[in-house]
């Protein structure tokens, strides 16, 4: 058990060091530096590696609906996106809703058919 705590508290530090850290930095990085545009590259390549992860190989639930279904609930999803002036929250929920409504109807389709 004694482990376990020290292990919670050498994470926390790591967390809290690098949030120091950013916070003590965010004052001298300028906004328009190549060093700040590198990293924000970074991070947002970051994000899309993780979302294609998970719709090309989800693990879980997810993993029970076809690809197809979840390409055409992100294509959904990405239209909801640009079409709503870039609001991700209805984003979100109109990937979610496509893709519970298209796995429905697939469903609904197998047994009926």
């Amino acid at each position: 058990m004694p482990d376990l705590w020290l292990l919670v508290l050498a994470c926390a530090a790591g967390t809290y060091l690098w949030r120091g850290l950013g916070v003590l930095l965010s004052g001298r990085i300028r906004i328009d530096s190549e060093l700040f545009n590198w990293v924000a590259c970074v991070a947002y390549a970051m994000v899309a590696g993780l979302v294609v992860r998970i719709i090309v190989m989800p693990t879980g639930m997810l993993a029970q609906s076809l690809l197809t279904d979840r390409l055409l609930a992100c294509a959904l999803a990405l239209l909801a996106y640009y079409t709503c002036r870039r609001n991700l929250f209805i984003a979100v929920c109109a990937g979610v809703i496509a893709l519970i409504a298209i796995n429905y109807v697939r469903t609904a389709w197998v047994l009926l058919g």
